[in-house]
């Protein structure tokens, strides 16, 4: 395991500008994409060195932070000669490379078209970016009505620390983007259609159906025509779909109504289709055929149908288990949902879930990933986390690494230990990746609970369903998330293990405030613990603790073949690549 500062991180080598700093954040993301994926060792005099055989030419720069967890920070990327090398630039070369080794598998024109594609979403990822970092300078203050859950969900101004196109977004003009970016604190009401109820499907697990719920979000301000239901749709999607035959195949025929926008405005929330409004009861997972990172995130019938589940299996029994287990960490549920539906098409368009909205007032909730999220736009550039873990080391007179080591050891036993349990004990995994994990903290800032959201990530036990059947009989059978428990390994490993443990380790360690090394002791613990309390149960646990290499997303060579990580089977929606196991190198 090696983890350490090599170079001094020098203040000249970070430019400050929005343009410049988005840059330089955009090629970070890519040499750490590519050590990552091609395996590459800490280099020994302390410079990095791209060997690009394709194109002939060498990218190097300095290594500041070498993070055994792969958080690694460089100085200024360029090339042998000292030619400075921008993303755009980078991406080019890395994919040219990548196509060149693994052998193209279609023509030399698909190579191209990767190289094109990717070139450009980088080039896309790097402009928003710095249009978040201006706009957020230029107005530092959240409004007073901001809540600790909507904080951090505008916070991910950087986006995805591992991925080649955090902030990359197919079809969103600037316009659009100032009211839809949760970067921008950006806000807008519903586009409301009205339906008629013989091309309307819902189902709803709480006391009002679907129809009930979307009439009161749509208020006495929205004239529904009589005997219509209220559908409502993101304004982006709904421009989108009225230009879709099969929907306007509907409104010629007087089975939908585009009544257009109205009502209060909403928030979208880090995932841009959410959307939350502190004083509403519930928030709105909506459809948008937006392609943002990797993939179109329009709701599928499969994905209504594995949240209602879900929900109903916790109603049945499991949520009871897991609140006596732990009582601080629960599953936002999904518990109803709402469609227009068209005879062409499994999916129109106009696809909604109605997701629980705990978070209105004052809980002190975060998204993980938000809070780590190093801040460009202020002038400490500070993650929330840092600001917590310095001002808990003020209080406390503590060293700043002795409260994060505290602070990690806590989020384990609120966060982590809860999702590992769930699998080990019930058989149903989540994918609880730093998006999708809410750590809920105390009112002085230290972890006591969790939550998990998102209806596309359940994984149900081959192995255990027959459990699982007794609260929801064919325990997801039919919904497309039944797999053996070597898939699921696999991809909590990534998930739970890589991106949200690892990851957590890797920004403590690269923002400066704890020893990689003594954070990876402290996940060895806790996975031992629960390996001798759940056995063969839990292998994943013994997959984390001792095997030599995990399974990881490639996140830059999926975007290079252009895949799409909501469409397809669960072993085809990614590519995955072996990364050396840091937990088990501290234990060797």
């Amino acid at each position: 395991m090696t983890t350490t500062a090599v170079m001094p991180d020098r203040p000249e080598d970070h430019p400050d500008d929005p343009a410049g700093l988005a840059d330089a954040a955009g090629t970070l993301a890519l040499l750490r994409c590519w050590v990552r994926e091609t395996g590459l060792a800490p280099p020994v005099d302390g410079v990095l060195r791209l060997d690009l055989a394709c194109a002939g030419t060498t990218v190097e720069a300095p290594v500041t932070y070498w993070s055994a967890t792969g958080w690694h920070s460089f100085g200024p990327a360029g090339f042998a000669g000292g030619t400075p090398v921008d993303a755009v630039t980078l991406a080019a070369l890395l994919t040219t490379e990548s196509v060149w080794r693994r052998g193209n598998p279609g023509s030399r024109a698909a190579g191209a078209a990767a190289i094109a594609d990717l070139a450009g979403r980088v080039a896309d990822s790097v402009r928003r970016t710095a249009r978040h970092v201006e706009q957020r300078r230029a107005a530092p203050h959240d409004p007073a009505a901001t809540t600790p859950f909507l904080r951090a969900e505008q916070a991910l101004l950087l986006g995805h620390p591992l991925h080649p196109t955090p902030k990359s977004r197919d079809g969103i003009s600037d316009a659009d983007a100032a009211a839809y970016s949760p970067e921008l604190r950006g806000s807008f009401p519903l586009h409301w259609f009205a339906a008629d109820p013989t091309v309307v499907s819902s189902d709803s697990g709480l006391a009002r159906p679907a129809e009930q719920i979307t009439a009161a979000l749509a208020g006495d301000e929205l004239r529904l025509p009589p005997d219509t239901v209220a559908v409502p749709a993101h304004p982006w999607q709904a421009r989108d779909v009225l230009a879709r035959p099969d929907v306007r195949a509907l409104l010629d025929a007087g089975l939908l109504h585009d009544l257009g926008p109205t009502g209060p405005p909403w928030s979208p929330t880090s995932s841009v289709r959410t959307v939350y409004r502190a004083d509403a009861p519930v928030m709105l997972k909506l459809s948008l055929g937006l392609r943002i990172t990797n993939s179109k995130r329009e709701n599928l019938q499969l994905e209504l149908a594995r949240g209602m589940a879900v929900h109903r299996l916790l109603e049945a029994g499991l949520g009871a288990a897991l609140r006596t287990a732990h009582p601080g960490f629960d599953v936002v549920r999904d518990p109803a949902w709402i469609a227009v539906d068209t005879p062409a098409r499994p999916e129109s368009g106009l696809e909604v879930v109605i997701r629980d909205n705990p978070f209105g007032g004052d809980e002190q909730v975060a998204c993980v990933a938000g809070l780590v999220a190093e801040r460009p736009d202020l002038p400490h550039r500070r993650s929330a986390l840092a600001t917590l873990v310095h001002r808990l080391a003020a209080k406390s007179c503590r060293s700043a690494p002795d409260v994060a080591q505290e602070w990690f050891a806590r989020y384990l036993d609120a966060v982590v230990v809860p999702v590992l349990w769930l699998y080990g004990a019930h058989g149903l995994g989540l994918e609880a990746h730093q998006q999708n994990t809410l750590v809920v903290l105390d009112a002085e800032g230290w972890p006591v609970g969790g939550r998990y959201r998102d209806n596309q990530g359940y994984y149900f036990s081959e192995t255990r369903s027959g459990g699982l059947s007794r609260w929801l009989p064919g325990a997801g059978r039919d919904l497309g998330t039944l797999c053996p428990d070597e898939v699921i390994d696999e991809r909590l490993g990534y998930y739970v293990g890589v991106n949200n443990v690892l990851g957590l380790i890797g920004a403590m360690g690269s923002q400066q405030l704890a020893d990689e090394g003594a954070l990876l002791v402290t996940v060895r613990e806790v996975l031992a613990r629960l390996a001798g309390e759940h056995g063969a149960a839990l292998q994943l646990a013994g997959v984390l603790l001792d095997s030599p290499t995990l399974r990881c997303k490639a996140n830059l060579l999926t975007r290079v073949d252009g895949l799409d990580e909501l469409v397809g089977p669960l072993d085809a929606q990614s590519v995955y690549a072996d990364v050396g196991n840091p937990i088990a190198e501290v234990g060797a």
